[in-house]
């Protein structure tokens, strides 16, 4: 059984959800501290002015889960309506934007309270739009022990999975000896995608994945597979 482990991300883009139509089980790795400033709460659409920052508030202690973030509150108009607003002016024009929008709206009426809730509904949401038919699970439900490369093996272990798919910007830090010592293969994503047509000049590949499918609608599918093999670097 081939696993892949993220965290969750806001309306990510389509290399994430390449990657979890590459594994046999997909598992949401939000029991792990949030980092402000990165992209489990926030992504970007392209507008004709350029690119901008769809970001959900947030209300969180130092060394809190992922998992327990709250969703936060602004003080002047509702994130909510920012967030449609700019994905109007960014994908109104776009031929399925209909489609790419009521993703997003069924999404916001389920009012979730918690950061990652609103994450993996829309993840699921997606995966469902794309036919990605690959089982989530949440890494809290596993308990894995330990820290770094020795809580991802647990996990592995856990799970009874065989190989281990991550992303590529995990090279530098991954022990990649302790999935040896393991028996578990180890695998790196690879991100090499083919343009689709893009609203608003020169294509610009790392945005939020409802601009595939406000483009593209039922064609995404065909934009969606990296055109490169997985790097293999540990063999069981």
């Amino acid at each position: 059984m081939r696993i892949g482990v993220i965290q969750s991300c806001y309306i990510p883009w389509r290399g994430y959800f390449d990657f979890i139509d590459s594994v046999d089980l997909f598992v949401l790795y939000d029991d792990v501290q949030y980092s402000s400033g990165s992209w489990r709460n926030r992504n970007q659409v392209k507008t004709k002015n350029g690119l901008r920052w769809l970001t959900v508030p947030v209300r969180y202690r130092f060394g809190e889960a992922i998992d327990t973030v709250a969703i936060g509150r602004t003080t002047d108009v509702p994130w909510q309506e920012v967030h449609q607003r700019l994905m109007q002016e960014a994908l109104e024009a776009a031929p399925y934007f209909t489609a790419a929008m009521e993703i997003w709206k069924a999404a916001m009426s389920a009012n979730d309270q918690q950061l990652s809730a609103l994450n993996e509904r829309l993840i699921r949401m997606i995966c469902q739009y794309l036919a990605i038919r690959t089982p989530i699970a949440l890494s809290r439900d596993f308990a894995p022990k330990g820290a770094k490369s020795d809580r991802l093996v647990d996990l592995c272990q856990k799970i009874g999975a065989t190989t281990y798919l991550s992303g590529p910007t995990a090279k530098g830090y991954i022990d990649e000896m302790r999935f040896r010592e393991a028996g578990i293969e180890l695998e790196y994503k690879s991100y090499d995608y083919l343009p689709y047509p893009q609203q608003w000049g020169q294509f610009v590949p790392a945005v939020t994945v409802l601009d595939l499918v406000a483009n593209c609608g039922p064609r995404s599918r065909e934009f969606l597979k990296s055109h490169t093999p997985n790097e293999r670097v540990v063999t069981a």
